[in-house]
């Protein structure tokens, strides 16, 4: 939250007249990064078994992701899971085996080759593919230009009112209230994918970046 109080010099103090409005800016930037999740989900009734095909698969993913040049510090875990599968027959519970559910996060700069990510990792076993999201790395930069945009936004706004009140504005804001910056990445829904599938193509589209104010402009009767 940012506030501003600029000297009084003569003009009106606090309990004079107040225009107050809300200002938005809206910038739509490209994505420059990416992220997906990639599982290896793998089942048996002997829980020893289950973990260990689990861990080969996984291991047989990363080393294919590597092998795309992708960092090993931009592959890691997101997940991992040790479940209990049980059918129900006539009211009963029936013991059916394990599942483990290893969820890797794989962080990818060149976009161009999200989708060669998404195949390479399900030709090497993965077998469910979520949470694909687009982000940009400089958010900072482009708020500071949402917040601008806000700003004159909100003084256009005041002019507005001030003239259809026929009053003086005085056009630095007496208050400046800053709300909290949204960036809406673009993403897939969760999805699971199987093996053989290929060319798969994603559209990286545009990211909002979200900056909203509440200011505060006295004015003054026009003589």
């Amino acid at each position: 939250m940012y506030n501003y109080q600029p000297p009084r010099n003569g003009l009106p103090g606090k309990g004079h007249s107040l225009i107050k409005v809300t200002g938005d800016g809206v910038l739509a930037v490209q994505p420059d990064t990416a992220s997906v999740n990639l599982g290896v989900v793998t089942e048996n009734k002997v829980l020893k078994t289950a973990q260990q095909r689990n861990s080969q698969e996984s291991k047989r993913v990363i080393d294919s992701l590597l092998a795309l040049g992708i960092p090993h510090s931009h592959v890691q875990t997101f997940d991992y899971r040790i479940e209990s599968d049980y059918d129900y027959e006539q009211g009963k519970q029936i013991f059916r085996g394990y599942k483990i559910t290893h969820i890797l996060q794989v962080k990818i700069e060149d976009l161009s080759i999200i989708g060669k990510v998404v195949d390479t990792g399900v030709e090497n076993g993965v077998n469910y593919v979520s949470n694909i999201q687009f982000k940009v790395k400089n958010k900072d930069s482009y708020y500071q230009q949402a917040l601008t945009m806000a700003i004159n936004n909100a003084l256009e706004k005041a002019k507005t009112i001030a003239a259809a009140l026929n009053v003086t504005l005085v056009p630095t804001p007496s208050l400046v209230i800053e709300g909290g910056a949204v960036a809406l990445p673009f993403y897939h829904q969760p999805e699971t994918l199987v093996k053989g599938i290929s060319s798969t193509q994603f559209e990286p589209g545009q990211i909002l970046i979200k900056a909203n104010i509440v200011a505060e402009f006295h004015y003054l009767p026009t003589y």
